[in-house]
């Protein structure tokens, strides 16, 4: 039996004399025959439907319970804010919690020491993580937050609710390229493919923006301004084919 690897973008090409140890599991193919191991990939485009980005409210205090109590009074506007606007309670997440003291810059004294840390209070953080799915509201959206009380805001980050179609679209593409390939390499060869002998798949759903997302703060009295632009998937697959005269 004959083995032909090959992978892209850098190709290997390899015919196996002696069979090597790890090719005890490689499928059977007729003797004469040539076993060709390929991997491609394939990619489809996809308007976003669904942003994600978090909101926060960070308070200082000179008592913890102080710094506390300041952080929940202007989370509940914050979120009082995203219900109002329609973002579903399932849509609303606590992604970070934290109270820590906070100290006066050291001083260096003449002696090259330093003095001591002073206690100067507490530093409260709340952030959730929000998901919109009416993109066309966002820039709205983060305005009203920022109006409501939020001081940290970071995002968004664009995907799809229900990626599924797109990245069957990416795997068609993919297997397209590697039975392309192997037509390719069959006739280079003087062979031609008689069967699939084992189909592969690597990587997973994870969508890469063709543009960055344009975050805009216009004049004061204008919304903030947000493109949501494409997004583009990927699929890979390794194939083995079995080649014949």
């Amino acid at each position: 039996m004959k083995t032909l690897i090959l992978a892209a973008p850098l190709l290997m090409l390899a015919i196996a004399a002696p069979i090597p140890a790890y090719a005890s599991e490689a499928p059977a193919v007729a003797p004469g025959d040539t076993l060709l191991t390929l991997t491609a990939g394939g990619k489809s485009t996809a308007t976003p439907d669904l942003a994600t980005y978090s909101a926060g409210v960070q308070t200082n205090a000179k008592t913890a319970g102080a710094a506390m109590a300041a952080n929940a009074e202007a989370m509940a506007q914050v979120i009082a804010a995203l219900k109002s606007a329609g973002i579903a309670d399932r849509d609303i997440q606590t992604s970070n919690l934290s109270l820590s003291p906070q100290y006066a810059p050291q001083r260096q004294l003449p002696d090259g020491s330093y003095s001591r840390q002073t206690l100067t209070g507490y530093q409260a953080n709340n952030t959730l993580t929000i998901r919109e799915r009416h993109l066309a509201d966002i820039g709205r959206l983060l305005d009203t937050l920022v109006m409501a009380g939020a001081n940290e805001v970071s995002g968004p980050n664009f995907g799809l609710d229900h990626p599924e179609a797109a990245q069957d679209q990416a795997r068609l593409a993919a297997m397209a390229a590697a039975r392309a390939r192997a037509d390719l390499y069959a006739r280079a060869a003087g062979l031609h493919v008689t069967r699939i002998l084992s189909i592969a798949e690597s990587g997973g759903y994870a969508p890469q923006p063709m543009m960055m997302p344009r975050v805009m703060m216009a004049a004061a009295k204008a919304a903030t301004q947000v493109e949501a632009g494409e997004l583009s998937l990927d699929a890979s697959v390794t194939v083995q084919f079995e080649l014949a005269p």
